[in-house]
């Protein structure tokens, strides 16, 4: 089934998991309804306090979205038992068209592939083992069960023989002499109504005796055989055909292919398609944790399209963009940052507006057309759109937003402002994380002619808890930026009190200098009235690169 997944950035914010569970309601009730709210990376306090005041679930986890095994296997695994017949097997290739087959075993465990290749070379020997044309390897029940046959005389439950094939269509003193050059036991004499034959096999104890064209076996011939312990089966099929059937008789386990490149599920198509296509095999068992097979990849699977799509919210470069973004479709992009440098195979659907938030937008997008927004989704767009512009207060604010947050405030009953105390009061990331965990909560990648760097955000009430924690952010910081090998890494924690912030940066002496605010402590500085990463740091901080 197609599906088309609407989701924000790694890291996500409030605003990327409220707008992410809006615009995918919205596409939704205007004729997508594939759509599906999905994120990247982790929740966090303040986004499970928004998720559960308003009741809704958090979108779908998406960790990678590049086209995997499981896009494209076969789910339907079609599939005999070791212990099932060659002829059972081409059967069900014919009916199916397959050419190739695999042999589970109880629990889903593959035994090996079945090839017709394997299967012909088996049943049709080369000019130089034409001896193997009469091998005969069957218990005498799959024998009679592949001639649809019946078994006149021996058991049913014997074991596997393996025993050389012998038609009688020839004079009777011909036929002795051809009965002494093999040993008797192992013979399985194919004849028609040929009494004459028939006793003489059985006088000289062949193994087992088939009696082809569904002729009757007289009362006197049915009792020498079992004086003798010779098997007998009656055949209705003639002569030439039964013989023929004999061989496929063998059970699969003795013809199949023990050599076999399995898979996982998960694995991206293009992390195996190399070693995949230049092996020797036509297609791939997929194996599941526990080893079972749930699908079969042939190579011909690798040639079909992956029906994912995207719809990206706030955010529109590769950078920030869940895994594998740039293996799939994008469909539209929904955002309020600065234009990055992605590149799509098509036009789409490109909506960047200066506005301080993506929920914003997303709001904007169901009064414009008038479509029914719910209560609680109000409330959600609402939590998005004051978190990303602290209740109107942040510098990114338009007077679209404060219009948009009225409306939703009516449709809701939600008030803002108390509301916003008690969102930033529900989680503070430098009480309840690790420093790790902590500055890469809310954090993005950025490119500047080439140059890679990152900017967290932290917002508090008060820099109380930073300043108790100010060492270990900064080994943490230091630590994240060489582990990406970033130019520098920084981290900006606002106090959503006093609008202002406190920058933390790691990198080298010659980028600090080119940091003209107030310098507090060594790589800490002071941001009197900056409270927006978008507008105010990134354009501040490219502008220092630029300096270099």
């Amino acid at each position: 089934m197609s599906e088309v997944l609407v989701i924000g950035h790694r890291n996500p914010d409030t605003d990327a998991i409220c707008s992410a569970i809006g615009y995918a309601e919205f596409k939704r009730r205007t004729g997508m309804p594939e759509a599906v709210a999905a994120r990247c990376g982790d929740t966090n306090e303040r986004i499970d306090f928004v998720l559960n005041r308003f009741g809704l679930p958090a979108p779908r986890f998406v960790a990678d979205v590049s086209p995997k095994v499981y896009d494209v296997m076969q789910r339907q695994v079609l599939s005999v038992k070791p212990s099932a017949t060659a002829a059972e097997a081409l059967g069900l290739m014919d009916e199916h068209n397959l050419r190739i087959l695999p042999v589970l075993e109880e629990g889903g465990k593959c035994r090996g592939l079945l090839s017709l290749f394997k299967l012909s070379k088996f049943l049709f020997p080369a000019a130089n083992r034409l001896f193997d044309s009469r091998r005969l390897l069957a218990s005498l029940k799959t024998l009679a069960d592949t001639l649809e046959g019946r078994l006149l005389v021996g058991s049913e439950q014997g074991p596997e023989e393996d025993l050389i094939l012998m038609i009688g269509a020839m004079s009777l003193e011909s036929f002795a002499q051809r009965l002494e050059l093999y040993p008797k036991e192992k013979l399985a004499v194919v004849v028609g109504d040929r009494w004459d034959i028939q006793n003489l096999a059985i006088r000289e104890g062949a193994k087992a005796m088939i009696v082809t064209g569904g002729h009757p076996v007289e009362p006197k011939t049915l009792e020498a055989a079992r004086q003798r312990g010779v098997s007998l089966i009656s055949s209705p099929h003639d002569t030439a055909t039964t013989a023929a059937l004999c061989r496929a008789a063998v059970s699969v386990r003795h013809v199949l292919d023990e050599d076999f490149l399995t898979l996982e599920a998960e694995a991206p198509l293009a992390s195996i398609l190399n070693r995949a296509t230049a092996s020797g095999f036509l297609a791939f068992p997929v194996l599941d944790p526990e080893g079972r097979t749930t699908g079969i990849l042939s190579k011909s699977d690798f040639l079909k399209k992956v029906d994912r799509k995207l719809i990206l919210v706030d955010h529109n470069e590769l950078s920030q963009a869940v895994e594998g973004a740039d293996q799939v479709e994008i469909l539209e992009i929904i955002d309020h940052h600065r234009i990055g440098s992605l590149t799509t195979h098509q036009p789409i659907l490109f909506r960047n507006e200066p506005v301080g938030s993506t929920s914003t937008i997303v709001a904007d997008c169901f009064f414009q057309h008038g479509v029914e927004l719910p209560a609680p989704l109000a409330g959600l767009l609402l939590a998005g759109l004051v978190s990303d512009t602290l209740n109107l207060t942040s510098p990114t604010t338009t007077p679209r937003d404060a219009q948009v947050l009225a409306r939703l405030e009516s449709v809701s009953g939600v008030n803002a402002r108390e509301f916003t105390e008690k969102l930033f009061a529900s989680g503070s990331l430098l009480t309840l994380k690790p420093a790790p965990q902590a500055i890469t909560t809310d954090c993005k990648e950025y490119s500047e002619d080439g140059t890679r760097f990152s900017v967290a955000q932290i917002e508090e009430i008060g820099f109380d808890q930073f300043w108790k924690r100010k060492t270990e952010l900064q080994e943490a910081l230091a630590d994240y930026r060489r582990s990406r090998n970033y130019a520098f890494s920084a981290l900006m924690v606002t106090d959503v009190n006093t609008q202002s912030s406190l920058l933390l940066v790691a990198a080298n002496k010659h980028f600090l200098d080119t940091i003209s605010y107030p310098k507090v402590e060594p790589g800490i500085f002071e941001l009197r009235d900056v409270v927006s990463r978008k507008k105010q740091l990134l354009p501040f901080l490219t502008h220092c690169l630029q300096q270099l």
